[in-house]
């Protein structure tokens, strides 16, 4: 690799040259970050700490919370950092691996979303079948699969880009190192490369997409056969895994699924705070402010274990 390149590290623009800006920025998105850690934590401790462990939904939102920590904190750690000072530099070494860990983490993430579509799905439209078909042991395996095709997906894009010569410019227009700004700097013919990276993107989304509004369909179509209250409560909960669903996969459609180049760069760094930072920020309050049941657990945990610690004093 070594001969393909004579650049040792890019610098990367961020998202605004203005100093008052980049502090705005830093307090607001340090904000979001604590929050995203917090919140998604209290969500982990809580369900593994809790009988909710054994019930696939929440094994499955346990493990979306692992996925959004790790996800975004193979980025955000860096962006915040880069805010408080000007030549925002970053290794080639550390480049591939933000491009490696954000597209394996994100790959799990969608995957296990639809992994959480298909649990509603069976436990909606099969209620009878509902236990024998999401018995541990096939949640186990469909976690399982979501981690295999993070890893599909992830490796053909890393070994895409880490064959590209870059021996010229090493400025990248964006806050964190991401395939298509990379293609910009590499001092090659890209096409053929863009196209096979926004294939392999595409497939993802398209076919996770698909699943998912599959799902969703036959939900609401089999909900008008159950009770008033039967509804409320099945819509209640999809509702939740809808709106998680839109915040991350609408900007990450736009982003990977067309040809690179073809929107202004600031556009796309918006975009990418939706699904990099602000959707898996939300999640832990989508899945808690509507699910009663997720609330009184985390009461209950907390509760015992602040009991706990004044027993002990």
């Amino acid at each position: 690799m070594e001969s393909q390149r004579n650049v040792s590290d890019f610098i990367l623009l961020g998202l605004s040259y203005d100093y008052y800006t980049q502090i705005f920025c830093f307090t607001l998105f340090l904000f979001c970050y604590a929050a995203l850690l917090v919140g998604n934590l209290l969500i982990l401790i809580s369900i593994r700490c809790s009988p909710l462990f054994h019930q696939p939904m929440y094994y499955f939102l346990s493990h979306l919370s692992y996925m959004d920590i790790c996800y975004t904190s193979s980025i955000t750690p860096k962006f915040i950092a880069d805010l408080l000072v000007e030549r925002k530099a970053i290794s080639y070494g550390n480049c591939m691996f933000q491009v490696f860990a954000m597209h394996f983490f994100g790959t799990i993430e969608v995957l296990i979303l639809t992994v959480m579509a298909f649990d509603r799905y069976a436990a909606i439209c099969k209620p009878l079948h509902y236990m024998l078909v999401m018995n541990r042991t096939r949640c186990n395996l469909l976690v399982l699969a979501a981690w295999a095709g993070g890893a599909v997906h992830s490796f053909p894009q890393f070994f895409l880009v880490i064959r590209l010569p870059f021996c010229g410019p090493n400025e990248i227009d964006h806050y964190f190192c991401d395939i298509f700004p990379l293609l910009k700097v590499a001092c090659t013919d890209t096409y053929v490369t863009g196209v096979l990276l926004v294939a392999n993107s595409g497939m993802v989304t398209l076919v996770t997409f698909v699943v998912l509004f599959s799902s969703y369909v036959i939900i609401l179509f089999t909900l008008r056969n159950h009770s008033a209250e039967g509804r409320r409560k099945a819509l209640s909960t999809c509702g939740s895994h809808i709106t998680v669903i839109v915040l991350f996969f609408g900007p990450s459609i736009f982003a990977y699924l067309r040809p690179p180049g073809t929107f202004p760069e600031d556009k796309d760094k918006i975009f990418a705070l939706f699904y990099t930072i602000i959707a898996p920020m939300f999640n832990p309050l989508i899945y808690t402010l509507r699910n009663s049941e997720m609330k009184n657990t985390m009461r209950k945990v907390w509760c015992q274990t602040l009991l706990s610690r004044e027993t002990h004093n």
